[in-house]
């Protein structure tokens, strides 16, 4: 009950507050050309001067990012927020994109600006953000140490909305409904994961970069399939996700109990979810791509908000409020399982053959995930530690969280995953407001006095 509470306060008022004073911060010190108008420079040294001893490409650290929020975000995500918030989440979503692009932009140029140069290429983070850049503000050793919570936090963020939310979204598309055959299920894909992960970094790299965009495009055509058929319906679906939002009671009438606040609620946290924006994980595989330009990164990442939530998500709220117009698909309690009425929803609207293209996507989405993550929680770890054994050791709590996944209840699954992004979001934005002047210089240093690490 506690955990709920809290979970519902950090997601009903706190991190909606903390999305938008630093947005409108940052906004104040950027202005909207900067932010929104991508790929300028803004006085920086092109990036073309790295190409030739390019070690992560900015592609590849865009698609690491990627890897890390698209997927059962934009699917069984944008499927929970629906069942509890009803289709005013979605616009809550919506608003919620929109306003923490200017937070994305400033938490990625500050992870290329504050990162660290090892052996394998560049790292860094929201936490080398928060010991280098707020630690100069600070007295003492107060920005290591704060530095410190947040990695702990990010580690243990990778662990459940990396592994637990990921494995039980894949295994509930493989669909075993026996606990024995999810069990086996989890193992296999703990397994997989485990014999990735080891491989290093650039194993990871070239994962991502070859999954990623060959599944948004199957998962793109499949909404096309079951949307384009059905376009005279889209207006009378906008007009309900609109009213929702402010509706006392959402459309549906106060049996089904869906409130503007809880709208609010679970649209911004499934939002960021989502796009990881604000919460300060995908700043990790940004700050690892080697070039010199921060701002050309941040506008990567400011896409990266787009895609993931204004277009994917979008497309899954559409086909899921259009199959529960033909069907009442949708039920309305948080302990549904997400992954079967989305695959419904395709099979209702598309036909079998894409509702099967969809659930086999959801198991490779996951895939690239929990790796993706797993990257995010070992540059966390090494930031707690230098231990040659700490990698190893997540690597396998990585594997086993995601065959716990397998069997958690998505009830308190999810709760646990809102109370850790909530926690990390109203952290990081505090940190970014803080440092919201920061993005205004104009060049990032060209050399990186700071310590290597083993790495």
């Amino acid at each position: 009950m506690i955990v709920q509470t809290l979970s519902s306060f950090l997601g009903g008022v706190l991190t909606p507050l903390a999305l938008l004073f630093c947005s409108a911060g940052v906004l104040s010190v950027l202005g909207p050309k900067r932010v929104f108008l991508p790929f300028r420079s803004h006085g920086e040294k092109s990036g073309t001067e790295a190409a030739a001893g390019l070690r992560t490409s900015p592609f590849a650290a865009l698609t690491v990012a990627l890897a890390g929020t698209l997927g059962v975000g934009n699917i069984t995500g944008v499927a929970s927020a629906l069942f509890v918030g009803g289709p005013g989440a979605i616009f809550w979503m919506w608003v919620g994109a929109l306003a923490v692009i200017p937070v994305k932009y400033a938490e990625v140029w500050l992870a290329v600006r504050y990162r660290r140069r090892g052996r394998n290429g560049y790292y860094g983070g929201s936490m080398y953000v928060i010991r280098d850049g707020l630690g100069a503000k600070l007295p003492g050793r107060a920005g290591i140490v704060l530095g410190g919570i947040f990695a702990l936090l990010c580690a243990l963020n990778a662990l459940v909305t990396g592994c637990l939310v990921q494995a039980n979204a894949a295994v509930s598309a493989l669909g075993p409904p026996e606990p024995r055959d999810r069990f086996a299920a989890g193992a296999a894909l703990s397994l997989l994961v485990l014999g990735s992960v080891l491989f290093g970094t650039k194993k990871i790299e070239r994962i991502t970069s070859a999954v990623i965009p060959s599944l948004s495009v199957l998962y793109i055509a499949a909404c096309l399939a079951a949307i384009l058929p059905r376009l005279g319906l889209m207006p009378g679906v906008l007009r309900l996700i609109v009213t929702s939002a402010f509706s006392p009671r959402a459309a549906g009438g106060a049996a089904l109990g869906f409130s503007a606040r809880e709208a609010l609620r679970f649209g911004v946290m499934r939002g960021i979810f989502s796009n990881e924006a604000g919460c300060g994980t995908s700043p990790t595989a940004h700050a690892s791509a080697d070039t010199p330009s921060a701002s050309r990164q941040a506008s990567l990442g400011t896409a990266e908000v787009v895609f993931d939530t204004l277009i994917l998500c979008s497309l899954t709220a559409f086909v899921l409020l259009l199959a529960d117009a033909e069907a009442g698909l949708l039920p309305r309690h948080v302990e549904a399982d997400a992954a079967p009425v989305v695959f419904e929803a395709f099979r209702i609207l598309a036909g079998k053959a894409f509702s099967f293209l969809v659930r086999l996507s959801v198991p490779l989405f996951a895939y690239s995930s929990v790796i993706a993550q797993f990257y995010y929680g070992s540059v966390a770890v090494g930031y707690l530690t230098k231990s040659r054994a700490a990698r190893p050791a997540f690597a396998v709590l990585t594997a086993l969280f995601s065959l716990l996944g397998a069997a958690a209840a998505p009830g308190a699954m999810w709760t646990a995953a809102d109370l850790l992004l909530g926690l990390m979001t109203v952290f990081n934005c505090s940190v970014l407001f803080v440092l919201r002047k920061t993005p205004g210089s104009a060049e990032i240093p060209r050399s990186h006095p700071r310590p290597a690490s083993r790495r």
